[in-house]
C-alpha cells in the first residue's frame, strides 16, 4: 500500500528477522484488533504488512519498490505481465452442470434433519413398539384365555407397557431438546461473514457454498473462524455436515498445476510454491483436537489471479488438498453427502463460538 512503511508500522528494522516480525505482529494485533478497540481498516493494514514481510518473496518485492526500475522494451513488459497477476481480471464462480455433480440427484433436500448426538429413541422404533403393544392388547381381548394364559398375557402387557412409557418419555425429552435447538438458531444455514473488503476469493467461496453445498439438509456453513484461544480470523470458511468438517482457505493465485506433499507444503508446476502461504495444516490439527469425534479435512480453494487454468490432483491422506472450485463442489460435496441430513449439535455450537464476525 503506497504511503505506508510496513517496517515502520510493525516497529521493526529493515533487517529484522522473521521471528522479530512475527513477534511484533502478535504484540500489535492484541491491541489493534477491532474486538479490543482497534479499527477494521487499521487491523487489515497490519495484517497486510505482516503477510508481506513474513513471506520472503513478497518481502523482496516490497523492498525493491523504491529502487529505480530498469527501462524495458514493450515486448519485455508484455512478457513480464504474462507471469504476474492481472489487476483487471475478475474470477467468477464456475457454472457447473448438475449432471456433472455425482451426488446431486442422490440427495433429497427435503429430508428431515437428524440431530446428533441422539438423546432418546428414534421415532420409528418407538412407534413400532407402541403398535406391537396395541396388537398384544387387542389379541388378548379378542380371544378367550385360560387363567394361566390370562396371567401371562397381563404380565407381558404390563411389563411392555412400562417399557413403552419409559421410551415415550425419553422420546419426548429428546424431541424437546431438538425443538429447542431449532428454535434457537431458526432456519439459518450460514453463519458469519466472508471478508468482502479484503479478498474477492472469499466472497466467491461463500457464493459457491450457498449455491451448491446447502442442497445437503445437514450442511452448516461458517465464515471467518478463529482458532481455539485466538481472537483473529484464522480460517476463512468451515462446512459441517454430520460429523464431517472441512476447513477452507480461499486464495487468488497464478494459474498452474497445484499439488500438496505429505507435510502440507504446496507445489506449483513441479516446484515448491513461493507465491503465497497457507496455515491450514495447523488449523486442521487445532480443530481436530477441539472436536475429537469429528473427521476434519483441509482444502485450499484456488481461483486464478489472471486468465488461465488452475488444475489440481487430490491425493488420499494429504493433510491439505488444493482444489479448484468445481472440484471442491464435486469432491467435498460427495464426501459430505455420505451423511447428508445430520447436524451434530455439539460440533455446531463449538464452531459457532469460533466465528469472529456475524
Amino acid at each position: 500500500m503506497r504511503g505506508v512503511d510496513y517496517y515502520e508500522l510493525l516497529g521493526v528494522n529493515r533487517d529484522a528477522t522473521a521471528a522479530e516480525i512475527k513477534s511484533a505482529y502478535r504484540s500489535l494485533a492484541r491491541s489493534m484488533h477491532p474486538d479490543v478497540g482497534g479499527t477494521a481498516g487499521t487491523f487489515r493494514l497490519l495484517q497486510e504488512a505482516y503477510e508481506t514481510l513474513n513471506d520472503p518473496v513478497r518481502r523482496a518485492d516490497y523492498d525493491r519498490v523504491d529502487e529505480p526500475a530498469p527501462r524495458l522494451r514493450a515486448s519485455q513488459r508484455r512478457r513480464r505481465r504474462d507471469f504476474g497477476e492481472d489487476p483487471d481480471y475478475v474470477p467468477k464462480v464456475p457454472r457447473l452442470r448438475l449432471d456433472d455433480i455425482p451426488w446431486w440427484d442422490a440427495v433429497d433436500p427435503g429430508t428431515r434433519v437428524r440431530y446428533l448426538p441422539v438423546t432418546g429413541p428414534e421415532r420409528a422404533p418407538t412407534l413400532a413398539l407402541v403398535g406391537g403393544w396395541s396388537m398384544l392388547l387387542l389379541a388378548g381381548l379378542a380371544v378367550e384365555l385360560t387363567a394361566m394364559l390370562l396371567a401371562v398375557w397381563l404380565s407381558l402387557l404390563v411389563a411392555s407397557g412400562v417399557v413403552i412409557v419409559l421410551l415415550l418419555r425419553r422420546h419426548i425429552r429428546a424431541h424437546r431438546i431438538d425443538r429447542s435447538f431449532v428454535s434457537e438458531f431458526g432456519g439459518r444455514r450460514i453463519f458469519g461473514l466472508p471478508d468482502a473488503q479484503h479478498e474477492r476469493a472469499q466472497q466467491l467461496t461463500a457464493e459457491l457454498c450457498a449455491k451448491y453445498l446447502t442442497r445437503l439438509p445437514g450442511v452448516r456453513v461458517f465464515h471467518g473462524l478463529a482458532w481455539p484461544d485466538s481472537v483473529f480470523e484464522d480460517v476463512h470458511h468451515a462446512v459441517l455436515c454430520g460429523r464431517r468438517l472441512v476447513l477452507v482457505e480461499s486464495k487468488s493465485w497464478l494459474p498452474g498445476h497445484y499439488t500438496a506433499d505429505e507435510d502440507g507444503a504446496l507445489w506449483r508446476n513441479g516446484h515448491v510454491f513461493r507465491g503465497g502461504a497457507t496455515r491450514l495444516p495447523e488449523g486442521v490439527d487445532a480443530f481436530a483436537e477441539l472436536l475429537p469425534d469429528v473427521e476434519v479435512r483441509g482444502v485450499v480453494l484456488i481461483y486464478p489471479s489472471r486468465a488461465g487454468d488452475v488444475t489440481t490432483v487430490e491425493q488420499d491422506g494429504d493433510p491439505v488438498s488444493p482444489m479448484t472450485p468445481a472440484q471442491f463442489v464435486r469432491e467435498i460435496g460427495r464426501w459430505l453427502a455420505q451423511d447428508p441430513a445430520s447436524v451434530d449439535r455439539e460440533a455446531f455450537t463449538t464452531l459457532l463460538e469460533q466465528v469472529v464476525a456475524d
